[in-house]
């Protein structure tokens, strides 16, 4: 009965969070802003004990005994070779989010922490934020959800569900039933709220990029909602088919547009810069990571303490909301890998993408503050949706790099809503591999009125304040798996060391 249920109930949270969004977004944002900061200074100690605590599990078990055990039967192997296995991990783990940040997000925390030390070592601490944000303890999120679907999925032939580990572990009684119903319609609707952001961010960023191109003053939010109705009409029709090489495809030309347009700018650019400081930066992230998973900021003054909370904070809620999504993927792709193989992959061969991506379009963006006096703190400041096509502009081949970075943002975004909506139509009717047309759809049009949510709200700021309100119950959920992977794996037989 509960199962049967669980897509009306999905569908009712998330279509009203869309109405309410689309009737009184102000009403929405601030509501979303405000109770987050009241979860934020409650249980930020929390929230970093906890992904602290998923990167040392994850690490402990590929360095353990049980490092050995295939995610399948014991005579399983790759289905993919692992060049395509990485690479396949480098489309995850790239997306529009790389791109609207690459140069922002560094430039961002420079400005405040250039208040508080000189500006070199504010340029070193914000390539070092930016690196936490998106490195170790991102994808130990990623890798330890990913793990455990795919232990439970292949290795003890469960549904391909969140509940599945509770229900397996612990028995079908009639509370794991009602805590895994609650634990899938949590993973639900954090996955839509989480894409939904992702839309408006690539919608901003599309946007912004057809103005530089076209050399068009500000748009607003007419030339916004038209990218919206495009890329609507673009990722509907794939949710009427069965998911196919095609969409790999797609994920697979944006991930090699991206790729080649930040080796454009590093040969392009001031290579030497860069590349010293792409080496010094993966120094100070390796050497600091761990210990910064602890830090708090509790001790500093309110405007660090917000800082924490918009950014930090939302970006590892934000990780959980995406979790049983991408975990799904990457569960998917690594049948057969043992778990030692699956951790240093999925933690590694992003992590050193990611600290590589940042150190160029960050450094592009310092080089540009520190060294000759180009005026990008101003847009990072009044205009972040423009600082990418802003960068890329004082480069040769302007019109073609920009173009590239608007064709990849469309395409991330149109195969991350046709792989949510495929996600969510399985979790959403029990585990089916093969959720039918309607349901996708279903799924499509709801993602799509998320996004409307995010993009009316017009601001990045508000958009992050609903996502971390989606994916907050999630925390919860997350070590609840832990545990159950915990305990199935003291009843393998392993080998000794």
């Amino acid at each position: 009965m509960l199962r049967a249920a669980l897509l009306p109930a999905a569908l009712l949270i998330t279509g009203a969070i869309a109405g309410w969004g689309i009737l009184d977004t102000a009403g929405l944002a601030a509501f979303a802003s405000n109770l987050v900061a009241v979860q934020f200074t409650s249980r930020a100690w929390f929230i970093m004990l906890t992904v602290s605590f998923m990167l040392i599990v994850t690490v402990a078990l590929a360095l353990s005994r049980y490092g050995d055990i295939r995610l399948g039967h014991d005579d399983d192997r790759p289905e993919f070779s692992t060049v395509s296995w990485l690479t396949m991990l480098f489309a995850a783990g790239m997306g529009v989010g790389l791109l609207y940040w690459g140069t922002a997000e560094p430039l961002t925390h420079y400005v405040l922490i250039a208040d508080y030390t000189d500006a070199t070592e504010a340029a070193d601490y914000a390539l070092f934020m930016t690196n936490f944000h998106w490195g170790l303890h991102a994808w130990a999120i990623y890798a330890l959800t990913g793990l455990i679907i795919a232990y439970f999925s292949f290795r003890r032939d469960c549904p391909t569900l969140v509940s599945a580990p509770l229900i397996h572990v612990f028995g079908s009684n009639a509370i794991t039933r009602d805590i895994g119903w609650l634990s899938d319609l949590l993973a639900i609707v954090a996955i839509a709220i989480g894409l939904g952001g992702s839309v408006a961010m690539g919608v901003f960023q599309v946007k912004e990029g057809i103005e530089a191109l076209l050399g068009l003053p500000d748009m607003g939010l007419w030339l916004t909602l038209g990218v919206f109705a495009a890329l609507c009409l673009a990722y509907l029709p794939p949710l009427l088919v069965d998911l196919s090489r095609g969409m790999a495809l797609l994920s697979n030309m944006a991930m090699a547009i991206a790729g080649g347009l930040m080796i454009f700018i590093l040969l392009a650019g001031p290579t030497h810069y860069l590349m010293g400081g792409i080496v010094e930066a993966a120094g100070a992230y390796f050497a600091g990571a761990f210990a910064h998973g602890f830090r708090t900021f509790t001790f500093f003054d309110e405007r660090v303490g917000d800082w924490f909370q918009s950014w930090t904070l939302t970006y590892m809620v934000w990780w959980l909301a995406w979790a049983p999504f991408v975990g799904v993927f990457i569960a998917r792709i690594s049948r057969g890998r043992t778990i030692r193989e699956f951790v240093a992959g999925v933690l590694l061969v992003p992590t050193a993408f990611s600290i590589v991506w940042f150190g160029v379009f960050g450094g592009v963006g310092f080089y540009g503050v520190l060294q000759i006096d180009v005026p990008v703190l101003e847009v990072v400041q009044n205009n972040v949706d423009g600082v990418t096509f802003f960068v890329l502009e004082r480069f040769p081949l302007a019109s073609l790099t920009i173009a590239a970075v608007v064709a990849a943002a469309f395409l991330f975004i149109i195969t991350s809503v046709v792989s949510a909506a495929f996600v969510l139509g399985m979790f959403s009717t029990g585990g089916d591999l093969n959720p039918s047309a309607r349901v996708k759809l279903i799924w499509g049009v709801v993602l799509g009125a998320l996004g409307l949510v995010m993009i009316l709200s017009g601001s990045i700021d508000a958009v992050k304040s609903i996502i971390a309100l989606g994916a907050l119950p999630f925390v919860f959920i997350v070590l609840l798996l832990v545990v159950c992977l915990l305990k199935a794996l003291k009843t393998e037989k392993v080998r000794e060391s």
